[in-house]
């Protein structure tokens, strides 16, 4: 991709996930180009881009919009998070080293310090510290087939919704969730941190299903 649509789709993939461009925003092509100072081709090229990672939706001669998921696709994409991802996580435990340790203690801490509610609550710190927590937990089970699955549902704009959507009393409950599971893997026990993982998704199903039929 080239540096003027790379840095287009870079621009446009934040505010997605900031949530400054909510879900099911048309994404038109002369006003995207018009606000980042670029051509159509780089912003045609960065659509592409983020189409292909699942933020975007094109449709034929409807144009670009941010993707959104009915009901019947969100209980898909929990159901298949929530048959994979706590494996994941117990075939995880035992191949996590001291520095990997650590590093899922920092991320914990830093999260559970950032959803604190008040004016220097930060969503956008914790969803990409949340991305980087389970992606340690993703690698660290040692299969690719299983990381590829994962990646595959684990849609990034879903996640972000997610902690928009939470109530304070949801967020803090998943937050603290991080911070278990960090006890579990010094305990070396797969199966606690598994357990954890499969309240952690409930939780978070709960509040992205909430209200939909």
């Amino acid at each position: 991709m080239r540096p003027a649509a790379e840095q287009a789709a870079q621009s446009l993939r934040d505010e997605i996930l900031s949530g400054v461009i909510p879900s099911g925003t048309r994404l038109g092509e002369a006003e995207l180009a018009g606000r980042l100072s670029v051509s159509r081709t780089p912003i045609r090229e960065a659509l592409s881009r983020l189409a292909a990672e699942g933020l975007v939706e094109i449709q034929p001669h409807r144009g670009a919009r941010v993707a959104t998921w009915s009901a019947e696709q969100l209980r898909e994409i929990f159901e298949l998070r929530l048959r994979l991802e706590p494996y994941a996580v117990r075939q995880a435990v035992p191949n996590l080293d001291v520095e990997q340790i650590a590093e899922l203690d920092e991320l914990a801490t830093t999260m559970l310090r950032a959803g604190k509610p008040g004016r220097h609550q930060d969503l956008t710190v914790i969803v990409e510290l949340n991305r980087r927590f389970h992606g340690l937990f993703i690698d660290a089970a040692g299969s690719p087939p299983l990381a590829q699955a994962l990646r595959g549902v684990t849609h990034a704009a879903v996640v972000t919704q997610n902690f928009h959507d939470y109530a304070p009393d949801a967020l803090l409950r998943s937050l603290h969730h991080h911070v278990e599971m960090v006890a579990a893997v010094r305990a070396g026990a797969g199966e606690w941190a598994e357990a954890i993982m499969r309240a952690h998704l409930y939780n978070a199903r709960a509040t992205m299903m909430g209200g939909r039929s």
